[in-house]
């Protein structure tokens, strides 16, 4: 697969094993995107790369829960500032947009990784917004397994404009979904999405059995990197 082309300003990824994080800069073809890369110490299992949501960042607190969990886990994890967040726009830019630079970006941290420890096995993610851009640009990214936080199946009140087709994916999806959702609760995925239902959580994913659900997600995050890993071979 063809890396799409990119120019970046960063620490030698020498620093980056030393330090565990960086911040990195990406000039994609809609514009400049912003990452934050965190290694854990010795050769990572693989790489997750996490989106955010629409309005959102990427400090929201299912994305630095899941973060935390993977790097305990031998996982390296890159949030992912999408360009229109970066030149300081709240209105998120059309998904065209969202998904080339998206798909930039984890192709540029891949290749990093790459440069030191070789094959690196790329799961992709987010929340909301950043899960349907996760969703769609799969085949794109070379991903091996979707972590989706807080899908919006639906607007709020209009289940019938469904973004079900978005999770018709061809590699391990996983969903941690509240169960209170107004973009759509667990029960109405279709048959066939595992979906892990965050019990008396809404859309931000908040409150006490979020932990659980992360430790479930970092041990099918883990498996899936393994296979993944093996099928490269």
């Amino acid at each position: 697969m063809r890396d799409v082309p990119g120019k970046s300003r960063k620490r030698p990824l020498a620093s980056v094993a030393a330090e565990a994080r960086t911040s990195i800069t990406v000039q994609t073809a809609a514009g400049l995107a912003e990452a934050e890369l965190a290694c854990p110490a010795g050769t990572p299992a693989g790489l997750l790369v996490l989106g955010h949501g629409a309005g959102g960042s990427i400090d929201a607190p299912d994305l630095r829960a899941v973060t935390s969990a993977a790097l305990d886990a031998g996982i390296a994890v890159g949030r992912v500032r999408q360009p229109y967040l970066v030149a300081g726009r709240r209105a998120p830019a059309p998904a065209a947009q969202l998904d080339i630079a998206w798909t930039a970006v984890v192709q540029h941290l891949r290749a990093l990784l790459e440069a030191k420890w070789a094959a690196v096995p790329v799961l992709v993610g987010g929340r909301s917004s950043g899960a349907r851009v996760a969703c769609r640009t799969a085949d794109a990214t070379g991903a091996v397994g979707i972590l989706a936080l807080a899908f919006p199946l639906h607007p709020p009140g209009h289940p019938e404009k469904s973004r079900a087709p978005e999770l018709e994916v061809r590699v391990p999806l996983l969903v941690l979904q509240g169960a209170r959702d107004p973009f759509g609760g667990p029960d109405q995925f279709p048959a066939g999405v595992v979906v892990h239902e965050v019990a008396g959580a809404d859309h931000r994913l908040a409150g006490p059995a979020l932990a659980a659900a992360v430790s479930g997600a970092v041990g099918w995050m883990s498996a899936t990197l393994a296979s993944g890993e093996s099928a490269r071979r």
